[in-house]
């Protein structure tokens, strides 16, 4: 993916509340978590941390190892 224009002006997301309200109108057009990231950053300029804060991880399911017998 490549990165979005430097030279194009793009608001400003750092209140976590109005961030919290922009990721929840994103979630609502985005397919997927890696949607909503490009969506996000390709149309604000946020801090990373706050929106990852607010984005839960997603975690792979655990494997579990098949009882030996």
């Amino acid at each position: 993916m490549l990165n979005a224009d430097p030279l194009l002006a793009r608001p400003t997301l750092t209140n976590p509340a109005l961030l919290s309200t922009t990721l929840e109108g994103i979630r609502l057009k985005a397919a997927d978590a890696a949607e909503v990231w490009h969506l996000l950053t390709q149309n604000f300029t946020v801090d990373l941390d706050t929106v990852a804060a607010l984005i839960p991880a997603e975690e792979m399911e655990p494997a579990w190892l098949t009882a030996r017998g």
